[in-house]
């Protein structure tokens, strides 16, 4: 069934995949974005998004837009809650006024900072450390509220590491394989002892659409990954491999003081399995291999 989707932060990472693969199923897609889209605009501006976005006609809303750099948000926590908060609070009372039939929120596995077990459950304890992710926290808490209030028929996805295609350059995915490509040190904050679930943004597409298919999925908050450990230093490992490279893995330090105690976290995603029938369809190194060979083409070292 064809379905006309608003999506903001359209022009991002995965605005980009996103949007693409929702197409390449024959729905029909309003790209909304900063700079560059079908509506130009700062979703934390009111006035353009229940004047400008309310003109548009659309059946479901995916909220992407976001200031997600970490430093950034750190520094200027005012932007950051202007934008992830207050921006995802005007996201909000779009879907009411339009009456959508599904709010898919891009949230973040950052909102369980580090975790008191792994793997993470939906059920665990929200533990933010940085100001994007108690943007992400509160924004969560709002997004209930209007399920509740409002009647809003909401899906939150809790998403881990995700890498792929027009990935930024300062991901560790995309820097490990430009460094590979290049010859130079690939840099290891917290030495590489961080964990997390590294997963393409294939399979996140694919989470999406069950989202906006299934009944089952309204109301709920899913974990979206593979469910499997990856280390930060095993992941540079295993590009170095894949990419026929004998680049040097440098040691750092942590890239700030919020985040020096290393974390482990990976997701069940038993959840999603269960009430969506989900299943990652791009393995780790399949995926891997995708982004090597697209920077190799595109020649990627800025924002591709």
């Amino acid at each position: 069934m064809s379905v006309k989707i608003l999506v903001s932060g359209a022009n991002g990472f995965i605005g980009k995949n996103l949007t693409s693969y929702l197409e390449g199923r024959g729905h029909v897609i309003i790209r909304v974005d900063l700079k560059v889209g079908d509506c130009v605009g700062d979703i934390a501006d009111a006035n353009f998004v229940m004047e400008t976005l309310a003109r548009k006609e659309f059946d479901s809303l995916v909220h992407l837009a976001a200031m997600a750099d970490i430093r950034a948000c750190i520094d200027d926590p005012y932007s950051c809650y202007r934008i992830n908060t207050f921006g995802t609070l005007n996201m909000l009372e779009l879907a009411i006024r339009k009456q959508v039939r599904r709010f898919i929120y891009s949230s973040s596995a950052n909102v369980y900072g580090v975790p008191a077990k792994v793997p993470v459950e939906e059920t665990a304890n929200f533990n933010p450390r940085t100001p994007y992710d108690h943007s992400k926290a509160l924004s969560e808490i709002m997004i209930r509220s209007y399920g509740k209030h409002k009647a809003l028929p909401f899906v939150i996805l809790r998403s881990w590491k995700l890498f792929g295609e027009h990935d930024a350059p300062t991901t560790a995915v995309s820097r490990f394989v430009n460094a590979c490509l290049k010859g130079q040190p690939m840099k290891l904050y917290n030495a590489g002892s961080d964990t997390t679930d590294p997963y393409h943004i294939e399979n996140y597409c694919h989470a999406v659409e069950l989202c906006l298919e299934r009944e089952e999925a309204v109301g709920e908050a899913f974990n979206v990954g593979t469910g499997n450990e990856v280390s930060v230093r095993q992941l540079a490992e295993l590009i170095r491999k894949l990419a026929n490279s004998d680049c040097e893995l440098i040691d750092m330090p942590p890239r700030t003081t919020e985040e020096a105690q290393p974390m482990r976290s990976y997701p069940s995603i038993e959840k999603i399995r269960r009430t969506l029938g989900y299943e990652p369809i791009v393995p780790l190194e399949e995926g891997l291999r995708r982004v090597i060979k697209y920077h190799t083409l595109t020649g990627c070292g800025s924002r591709c």
